[in-house]
This record gives C-alpha cells, sequence and structure tokens, in this order.
C-alpha cells in the first residue's frame, strides 16, 4: 500500500492512474504533483455508525469515488503533506470498497519536493466514472460492534496522550473508550516523513498477529493511519471505527473512561 516518490515519478504517464492530493487548496494551488486533481478528505468527516448512517456513509462514498474517476483498472494514489492521516484515509476508503490497487505516497509531497521532482500549479479536472465498488464490511466498525465486544477487541486508541487521558476535551464526554491503548498515530512517522520501518514499527505494535483490532481517533483519519501500519506489518483482522470519538464521546449512553 505505500509508493515510493521514485516508482511514482516513473509511472506518471500511465493513463490508468489517479493522482489525489488530499491537502488543503491552497496547498494543491501553491504546487502539486503533476496530474493530480484535489480532493479535500476533510470534507467528509462521518460520525453516524448507525445503519442507516453505514449505508448513507456508502452512499456518499460511492459518490466521492465516482467523482475521482475510480474504474476496475485503475491504480489510485493519495498524497498529502507526509506519509499523514488525510492520505492513509483516502486508501483505507478504496480497500474498504474492494479496490486493493490504492497506494499511500510514502513521504508525501514534502519528500518529493526535497528530491527536487516536478511540480505544477495548473489545476486539474477530474475525469467522472460510475463507481459501485463492493463494500468490505472486515474493515470498519461501528459504535455497537465496539460496544458489544469490549472485553474481547484489541481497542487502539490513534490520538494525542491528552485527548486520550482525558485532559483535552473535543466532545461532550472527555477520555477514552474502555479498555483501549493509546498509541498516537504521530509515532507512525520518521522526521522525514515517511513510514518508520517493520522493525521499529512492531515493537510499538507489539501484538499477536491473530489479534481483532480496532483503530480509532476523533474522526477515523489518524486511525486509517494506523490501520495502513497495521496491514504493513502483516495484521489481517483490523478495522476503523468510522465514527470514533466524534461519536462515541457524543453519545452519552456509551461508556468511557479516563
Amino acid at each position: 500500500m505505500l509508493i515510493s516518490t521514485s516508482e511514482l515519478n516513473s509511472i506518471q504517464n500511465d493513463p490508468n492512474l489517479i493522482i489525489a492530493d488530499t491537502r488543503s487548496f491552497k496547498e494543491y494551488s501553491e504546487g502539486h504533483i503533476p496530474g493530480a486533481v484535489h480532493l479535500d478528505l476533510f470534507a467528509f468527516h462521518w460520525i453516524d455508525t448507525t445503519k442507516q448512517g453505514i449505508e448513507n456513509f456508502n452512499d456518499q462514498t460511492r459518490n466521492l469515488l465516482s467523482i475521482l474517476g475510480v474504474t476496475p483498472e485503475k491504480k489510485v494514489i493519495f498524497y498529502d503533506s507526509v506519509s499523514g492521516m488525510l492520505a492513509a484515509r483516502g486508501v483505507w476508503m478504496l480497500l474498504y470498497f474492494s479496490h486493493e490497487n490504492t497506494f499511500i505516497l510514502d513521504g508525501g509531497i514534502t519528500k518529493w519536493k526535497k528530491e527536487n521532482l516536478p511540480i505544477e500549479t495548473k489545476p486539474n479536472g477530474f475525469k467522472p466514472s460510475e463507481f459501485i465498488g463492493k463494500v468490505n464490511p472486515e474493515i470498519i466498525s461501528g459504535f455497537e460492534y465496539i460496544r458489544d465486544n469490549l472485553d474481547s477487541l484489541k481497542i487502539l486508541d490513534a490520538r494525542s496522550v491528552g485527548e486520550y487521558d482525558g485532559t483535552t476535551v473535543r466532545a461532550a464526554q472527555s477520555g477514552h473508550i474502555p479498555n483501549s491503548i493509546n498509541i498516537d498515530w504521530n509515532q507512525n512517522i520518521k522526521e522525514d516523513g515517511t513510514f518508520k520501518g517493520d522493525e521499529e514499527l512492531s515493537k510499538m505494535y507489539d501484538f499477536s498477529k491473530d489479534t481483532e483490532i480496532v483503530t480509532y481517533c476523533h474522526g477515523a483519519y489518524r486511525a486509517a493511519n494506523s490501520f495502513l501500519v497495521l496491514r504493513k506489518l502483516g495484521f489481517s483482522n483490523i478495522k476503523v471505527y468510522l465514527g470514533s470519538w466524534g461519536e462515541w464521546g457524543n453519545r452519552l449512553d456509551l461508556p468511557v473512561e479516563k
């Protein structure tokens, strides 16, 4: 799921390539990878994981991926400033719709620029498709699944220590999902913006490979980054809690710990 800057640079003329810049439009307009379209994924925050809520998310995401122009033969690469959470969210969304030919640019545009690879400022238009995709329910979780399996899941909180321990308040309730452990997603990334190596990451995520893991943060962006890291390490039973703390922390019927 990772692609290097040199590999992306070598395939830029591939007609079946979609490059999506997930940063702000201001950043995109100041310079982006040639051919990249702009897709600000922060606009697609989702905090309703009731049955109807997930169905609505599926519909909206299909519309979004249709605008992006995804078809079965397309290779889709997402990038942001570093190996970040926005690009990771894009990759997770495509995996959720069973489109495995998707990658995050390791190091993002920071590494691209550092290597003096080409940059353009002209905007690129979308070439829409009619994306269908088949939902993979194995990599998504709603609040009910977590609530009903609190004692059997490994719940991974990818937020900051302050959000986890309740000193940083961003919802009606502060704290964390009971039994969850905190590994801040920032720890996945090296100083140069690329992902850490497997050896270093394995020490952080020292779990049994057959453990069922659910990742969450506040809006399922940081959680998507941790999901990709766990996938990279060979974990296969991982879900992203789509609603994350934005949902859990604002539902007073759900238990919290501090």
